[in-house]
């Protein structure tokens, strides 16, 4: 037997509360926020970081602190990249 369309809002409504309650909240109050998936602010304080350690590795010989700085900009860079790679989302249910 199918499942209503009631139902099914209601358990999309429910995975959002419990996946992002932020922009649940934000999107019933009317004044939405970006998708946690969106929000990349941190992500941009470690690749500032990142930049920052590798540009004073440079400038101070110091090949510690470039290896570090380089590291830690990839991992900046990777937190920011947007796409996403077939099979990294398990979460996704599968369609009825």
């Amino acid at each position: 037997m199918p499942q209503s369309d009631d139902d099914r809002l209601v358990d999309l409504a429910a995975r959002l509360e419990h996946e992002d309650p932020r922009f649940a909240r934000s999107l019933a109050a009317g004044h939405p926020t970006r998708p946690r998936e969106y929000r990349r602010t941190s992500a941009w304080w470690v690749l500032i970081a990142g930049l920052g350690m590798l540009v004073a590795g440079i400038v101070v010989p110091d090949g510690l602190l470039i290896a570090a700085g380089l590291v830690t900009s990839g991992i900046g860079v990777q937190l920011i990249d947007p796409y996403e790679r077939p099979g990294d989302d398990v979460r996704r249910p599968s369609p009825r």
